[in-house]
């Protein structure tokens, strides 16, 4: 149930933005145990100057070429879980051609109750009394 929304610079081909989604979708099926179906992606490219990233931050350098990955989940995983899943996502992202100091990730977590996949059902909250 994860919602992954990943930005990138418009000079990011289709296919490769494309290759990133399915690198973080990996990861999260590895360390989060998402399901393989369980697929809820944005995938949108910007156009120069509407995403701003500076050039360094706490030791890390970042190139134009940079990813900023929001994953919106439930509560629950463990620190550790969330360390697999960063270290995943960097691994599969320089698979993909990405360098890893490029790949930004941002974890949001949200009570289940918060999530509808259609049909205005609360799929995850308790039924109604």
């Amino acid at each position: 149930m994860p919602f992954v929304r990943i930005d990138l610079p418009d000079t990011v081909s289709p296919e490769d933005a494309q290759a990133l989604g399915d690198a973080v979708h990996q990861a999260l099926v590895a360390s989060f145990e998402v399901p393989p179906d369980d697929r809820f992606q944005v995938l949108a490219r910007h156009a120069p100057g509407a995403l701003v990233c500076t050039s360094a931050y706490l030791g890390v350098r970042h190139s134009a070429r940079v990813a900023l990955v929001q994953i919106t989940c439930s509560f629950g995983r463990t620190l550790a879980h969330k360390r697999a899943l960063y270290a995943g996502i960097a691994h599969n992202a320089a698979q993909a051609g990405f360098a890893a100091a490029d790949v930004i990730v941002h974890l949001v977590e949200t009570a289940r109750e918060n999530w509808s996949f259609g049909e205005g059902v609360a799929h995850y909250a308790p039924a109604a009394s």
